[in-house]
């Protein structure tokens, strides 16, 4: 099935979970910036979590698809369809998304998912590499992507638990666990309120604030970072790393973003502020298994919901 890019919103990619493997080899993961929006997305639609959906960011497109088909936006709200629920689309209808009426990403999934080629075992779209998703570029008007030939009907009404959702807001307070030379930075990371940047994208979410001022001048050796890592320059404007960072950085890492809060930053936009809070890496173990937890009842309650 055909699905036709009418308007293509803004940085409008192709994304699934990820390039899982090759971070040895200097291969960021990608990946949807909110994995788990795009995970639910996913399974509201009867699909793989880590199937091929569409990540939009700010404004989002406008698609016309060829037949009819289920499919489900998680994450931000812009409007056009329900956020969190499954939709049954008309064929030749148009589905006009709006600006982001709140957060910053959507993401798109069909049942059945798009079929695109895997690059390094992902379909993600890396942009800066020129690689993986639709042509390793963002979608522009008139590309027409392909979609298996899955119809799916939903059985009965009924309605996602929204305590499974994140806590999104405009004004967060992200958990984090304490980096190699958070102790050098004499607790500033936890103390201090910072605004998002317009400078951010899907390498980081740079933040603004009082900066950060590091009690040593003594050289940082490059080190592993990923995805949530807070690396800080020498301007002391923190970095919270995302989903295209880089795998090695020289920059001071004052913390990492805990895994379960990475959602709330990839729906920060600019202007947004943000506070941080020190937890222990056993609580954010604990707190990673609680939400694989709720997301194993939803997938199971989800199994019965489609024919």
């Amino acid at each position: 099935m055909e699905v036709s890019i009418i308007r293509a919103g803004m940085l409008t990619t192709v994304q699934d979970l990820g390039r899982t493997g090759h971070r040895a080899a200097g291969v960021p993961l990608c990946g949807a910036m909110d994995s788990f929006a795009m995970r639910v997305a996913n399974l509201l639609v009867g699909n793989p979590e880590n199937t091929a959906g569409v990540e939009f960011t700010l404004a989002g497109p406008e698609l016309v698809f060829e037949k009819d088909a289920l499919v489900a936006v998680c994450g931000g709200d812009f409007g056009a369809l329900p956020p969190w629920q499954p939709a049954m689309i008309r064929a030749g209808e148009p589905v006009k998304f709006s600006h982001a009426r709140r957060g910053c990403r959507g993401c798109l999934a069909v049942a059945g998912g798009f079929t695109i080629a895997p690059v390094l075992g992902s379909c993600s779209t890396f942009v800066r590499g020129g690689f993986g998703g639709w042509k390793g570029r963002a979608l522009r008007e008139g590309d027409v992507l392909e979609t298996a030939e899955v119809f799916r009907r939903i059985n009965g009404k009924w309605h996602m638990d929204e305590r499974i959702l994140p806590a999104y807001s405009a004004a967060p307070e992200l958990r984090v666990v304490a980096g190699a030379q958070a102790d050098e930075f004499g607790g500033g990371l936890f103390s201090t309120e910072f605004e998002v940047s317009s400078q951010s994208d899907r390498m980081g979410v740079r933040l603004k604030g009082p900066a950060l001022a590091r009690g040593t001048s003594d050289e940082v050796a490059s080190a592993t970072v990923v995805p949530g890592t807070i690396q800080v320059p020498p301007d002391g404007q923190p970095i919270v790393l995302m989903a295209d960072a880089q795998t090695i950085g020289g920059y001071p890492q004052a913390g990492h973003v805990i895994s379960v809060d990475l959602p709330l930053v990839a729906q920060l936009w600019p202007g947004s502020t943000v506070r941080f809070r020190e937890v222990t890496l056993d609580e954010a173990h604990e707190l990673l298994l609680a939400r694989e937890h709720a997301l194993g009842i939803l997938r199971e309650g989800l199994a019965l919901k489609y024919s």
